[in-house]
């Protein structure tokens, strides 16, 4: 506990979102719960070289033992290395602990034809609030924990070119063009947010029913909400709302360099992945091989 709260202090002092604070204490906590019943060498948490070993340990806990995906792995690492970086071991980086291979890359899951038709018919459906953040997920590409962050003075403050403020990973802002349906979607909240707890004094966009901000917890119940009424339970997240805003603009010719900033990436690398074929192209490619009959 000792070193999980001088972690928490490190993280709170770090150029973090919230959001990346939260995740790291959370990887780490889980880290070193592990540690403290693993049999290991050294002390990881003092020895450069335990903390390798131990890593490389935790590893094979997360893969071999608990099955864990491997960019879950993958993150559970990034973390447990963040946290030796911060007690002055060094980076435990790929040439020290190698990171599981991912699998064959595919596009990430999105929302297309009849299922999207579906997802907006019940988001419109939704209440102003509920329709207002499902709206900014697929028409604007933001993550959830952008979503619930957006204040007041984001919003377009002018009718001609309206343009969202989104502070994104990192730190790093982006304007949005603000989608015709999301602009209705958003001046159907903003008409009724006036009659919510907490309105005249904070200056969150999205309320909760105490007058705070609304929490990412929150958001994604909001989500998970309309996917069920949408019949679309299982395959809706923050996430694919986002995915589908991407594949929309990639399969509509849209540059990767314009993808990118829209969606926020550092580096192309992260856009490029929406050019990769679907489950759905791979069986649609199949489908058409000429057969003798």
């Amino acid at each position: 506990m000792a070193v999980l709260d001088q972690y928490a202090g490190d993280l709170a002092r770090a150029d973090l979102t919230t959001q990346a604070r939260r995740t790291y204490l959370s990887r780490v906590r889980m880290y070193l719960a592990w540690l403290a019943d693993a049999t290991v060498d050294g002390n990881p948490l003092t020895d450069p070289a335990a903390a390798t070993w131990a890593a490389r340990d935790y590893k094979t806990y997360l893969y071999g033992t608990l099955k864990r995906a491997p960019a879950t792995v993958n993150g559970a690492l990034a973390a447990v290395s963040d946290l030796a970086i911060r007690r002055g071991l060094g980076k435990l980086d790929g040439d020290q602990v190698a990171r599981v291979d991912l699998p064959a890359r595919r596009a990430p899951r999105a929302l297309v034809g009849r299922d999207d038709l579906r997802w907006q018919r019940a988001a419109q459906s939704a209440p102003p609030r509920e329709r207002a953040v499902a709206a900014l997920m697929r028409l604007a590409g933001t993550r959830i924990a952008e979503t619930v962050g957006l204040d007041l003075n984001d919003l377009p403050t002018t009718q001609r070119r309206r343009r969202l403020r989104i502070r994104g990973k990192g730190r790093k802002q982006r304007s949005i063009p603000v989608h015709t349906e999301l602009g209705t979607t958003l001046d159907a909240w903003l008409a009724e947010r006036p009659n919510w707890p907490g309105s005249d004094t904070n200056p969150a966009l999205f309320l909760n029913r105490s007058g705070g901000r609304l929490s990412t917890r929150a958001a994604d119940t909001i989500i998970a909400r309309i996917a069920r009424a949408a019949g679309l339970a299982d395959h809706v997240t923050p996430h694919v709302l986002r995915h589908t805003f991407g594949t929309d603009l990639v399969r509509a010719g849209t540059d990767l360099v314009t993808v990118a900033e829209l969606l926020g990436h550092a580096s192309l690398d992260s856009t490029r992945v929406y050019t990769l074929p679907t489950e759905d192209d791979l069986d649609a490619a199949v489908a058409r091989l000429t057969v003798d009959r």
